[in-house]
């Protein structure tokens, strides 16, 4: 056998080391080409990835993602203490604002309340002078406050950091964590316009939905920070093809829950929450009949908003079901989108439950008296569905957007 045949000859070594030298090159320059288009929208993450611990090397807690998802968590506290206030029936067991009473604690005597009665006539309470409130009623609406106060700060210190660290987040987590230091602005207001309208119904439905546009944004602002981090969220690979079937169809979702949030908002404020009997209560007359009827005169103000309460509930199910239907059909195509699938049936199962805690709430009530408790499981569960909704619709966009990143390389 020749030398030849044992070992390459020193010209193939010198053609191979010039291919894999040209390779290399290559794969920097389209490494450098990716990196580039990364930084404008996120910062250089990546880069300072090579030289350091990534975000997604360190536990969760320790991300900068962290803290707007602690802000999220502390806005869906303030939504449940607000719908404590609601069931206690102590929406103004704080009459004047900021204070309370005059006074900066909520430890009111019934003396104290009657003094500050005779010497602010003008406040006088919807249920008359002389109705006086307990000291857990006075403390949940002046926790409620408490909480919106101090949030103030961290709220501050997350556009801080969203500044210091533009460089990694992008412009865009600058952006959004001012625009929900002005959304908590916001929601302060509506919520002393509450209070000085003595919770007039359209100012609670008000004040629900500000809450709600708070927490859609921290959420908003979690996820995009994740993103940045290096999440690699399967539905981010979803192709171009399911959004443009199914981004109208999960942005309705999320608008149709969010109306029918509303429209709870208002029965239970409305009247001073006197509606909730509009209809009678117990099984089958108060539901899911009405007083006795599938289909009654709505010749009352109360069966009239129950019955378009009611209504809206079953006009959004059909379209939940629906929608759920065909976005299932489509992820059993498209693999990647399954995350969107879970994301359907979630919210349609949230609406289920949703509706039997609103039956049960009116079958286990007797007249002028309701299980407060399940009114608040009820808000907690229509929030719930709400935001998530809303989450399948921004990351339906943030696939989009790397869809199109993938389509130009």
């Amino acid at each position: 056998m020749s030398p030849s045949s044992k070992s390459a000859s020193p010209s193939e070594d010198v053609f191979a080391r010039d291919v894999e030298s040209k390779r290399n090159i290559a794969v920097q320059k389209k490494t450098h080409l990716l990196l580039s288009d990364i930084n404008k929208r996120c910062g250089n993450v990546f880069k300072r990835g090579l030289q350091q611990a990534s975000s997604m090397d360190r536990v969760w807690w320790a991300r900068p993602s962290a803290f707007p998802l602690a802000l999220l968590v502390i806005s869906l506290l303030i939504i449940v203490v607000g719908g404590t206030i609601r069931i206690s029936d102590a929406g103004e067991s704080c009459p004047d604002w900021p204070q309370c009473f005059g006074t900066w604690t909520f430890d009111v005597s019934v003396d104290e309340q009657q003094q500050f009665w005779d010497d602010n006539p003008d406040h006088e309470d919807s249920r008359g002078i002389e109705h006086r409130y307990s000291t857990f009623q006075i403390f949940t609406e002046w926790f409620h406050r408490l909480l919106v106060a101090i949030v103030a700060i961290p709220v501050l210190l997350n556009f801080v950091m969203a500044k210091k660290l533009k460089e990694t987040y992008g412009d865009r987590t600058v952006k959004v964590s001012f625009l929900a230091g002005i959304m908590l602005i916001c929601q302060a207001i509506a919520g002393a316009v509450t209070v000085v309208l003595d919770n007039v119904d359209w100012s609670v439905a008000l004040h629900l939905s500000l809450a709600c546009i708070w927490a859609s944004i921290l959420l908003y602002q979690y996820l995009w920070m994740r993103i940045c981090e290096g999440a690699n969220w399967s539905l981010l690979k979803t192709s171009q093809q399911f959004f443009n079937e199914h981004a109208k169809r999960i942005d309705s979702m999320a608008a149709a829950v969010f109306v029918l949030l509303i429209l709870g908002a208002w029965v239970a404020s409305t009247a001073g929450g006197q509606y909730n009997q509009g209809c009678s209560v117990g099984f089958p007359n108060g539901w899911p009949k009405c007083n006795g009827d599938l289909l009654p005169s709505v010749d009352g103000p109360g069966i009239m908003v129950q019955m378009i309460h009611r209504t809206g509930a079953l006009v959004v199910g059909i379209m939940l079901i629906l929608a759920t239907a065909r976005i299932t059909e489509s992820a059993r195509q498209d693999k990647q989108a399954i995350g969107f699938k879970t994301f359907a049936h979630m919210t349609s199962g949230l609406w289920s439950l949703n509706v039997l805690v609103g039956a049960s709430y009116i079958i286990l009530a007797k007249l002028e008296e309701f299980p407060e408790w399940l009114s608040l499981v009820h808000l907690v569960v229509g929030v719930g569905s709400v935001l998530m909704a809303i989450c399948a619709s921004m990351l339906m966009r943030f696939s989009k957007e790397k869809s199109a990143e993938l389509s130009e390389e």
